[in-house]
């Protein structure tokens, strides 16, 4: 009892330390934006999501190299994934004076690079079953750095594109923005997600020994849930303020990130620093992949209805999301038995 109550409590710190930068986060990177006249479009995929995104890449990265746990990290990526792409926009079309708009290019840019982020990152998992299996007979396979240069090429290429947006756009001109001081505010609230995040790490680590189920269990939901919250924090946060193409430029954005850099990152991290190497279960992984592309397949359906989503359709949201917990639930129980 005293142990479940110290890792309730690790959570639930972890939890308070990544939301408190997250504010810190957003808007700092909310003026640098400004200041370098980035669209809005560019500013929510690439800046804001990658600053509110920097949780999931420390739990690919700490996971692994501190703790041994790479399928927590990867675990975490993918429950964070599912996450943002049923939750966010969900709570941000319900936070929004009106329906959250979309728009065309959110609509047939951002997520449909997205919908190719998620067959790049399978790609990855194929080729390390393929070309690289294990021998426990399982269906698994390592994922080498040189593997990892796949997605993270596919990055570059989304970079690119988005380089393309910035230097098309006229920026209006902004004024009393200290690009010294905002860089400063990002990089402490980064150190400070850093310690947000091992929190979180260890008090999955210790639910999955508690309880005697996979750590991976509690990155799927717990850590997942807990490092989306910048993701949501500037989501919201935008919707409010009527910057609905930044709200849902985040999300997509966010799972570009996830999915292309954060976990190759961890690859590459646990092969240089530790000469170790990363396994990749597809028995697990694949049912996983399979329900965020049900997921990202539902929201891109309800946004390409007018360009936008309603709240009765963001509660159709939360109720897949809900679904997605219920088949976790189950299966940690042991009634299910998809997750070989």
């Amino acid at each position: 009892m005293l142990a479940f109550a110290w890792y309730v409590a690790l959570t639930l710190v972890g939890t308070a330390v990544v939301w408190r930068a997250s504010g810190w986060l957003e808007s700092s990177s909310d003026r640098l934006s400004a200041y370098y006249g980035l669209p809005a479009i560019v500013q929510g995929s690439i800046v804001v999501a990658v600053g509110s995104s920097f949780p999931e890449l420390a739990t690919a990265v700490i996971a692994p190299l501190i703790h041994g746990e790479f399928e927590l990290g990867v675990g975490a990526i993918i429950g964070s994934a599912i996450f943002n792409v049923l939750v966010i926009p969900a709570l941000a079309a319900i936070a929004s004076p009106g329906s959250l708009n979309a728009g065309r290019d959110i609509v047939y840019k951002e997520a449909q690079f997205y919908i190719i982020s998620v067959a790049v990152f399978l790609l990855m998992c194929c080729f390390a079953v393929i070309y690289y299996p294990t021998v426990d007979g399982g269906v698994s396979g390592t994922i080498t750095p040189g593997l990892a240069l796949i997605p993270l090429g596919t990055y570059l290429l989304y970079l690119f594109i988005q380089y393309q947006d910035t230097i098309e756009y006229d920026a209006p001109v902004v004024s009393g923005i200290s690009p010294t001081k905002q860089w400063a505010y990002l990089l402490a609230s980064l150190v400070v997600i850093l310690v947000g995040v091992e929190a979180l790490v260890r008090a999955a680590i210790g639910f999955g020994d508690l309880f005697g189920t996979p750590s991976f269990v509690w990155g799927l939901t717990v850590v997942a849930a807990a490092t989306s919250l910048p993701d949501v924090f500037v989501s919201v946060a935008a919707a409010k303020r009527d910057h609905d193409v930044t709200s849902i430029a985040n999300v997509f954005g966010s799972n570009v990130f996830d999915l292309l850099v954060a976990v190759p990152a961890g690859v590459i991290v646990v092969g240089v620093a530790t000469a170790g190497t990363v396994t990749i279960d597809f028995g697990v992984a694949v049912p996983l992949v399979a329900f965020l592309v049900l997921a990202t397949i539902a929201l891109f359906t309800l946004l390409r209805t007018d360009f936008e989503l309603e709240h009765w359709e963001a509660w159709t949201l939360l109720g897949l999301y809900g679904a997605f917990l219920l088949w976790l639930a189950l299966e940690t129980i042991g009634l299910i038995d998809i997750l070989v």
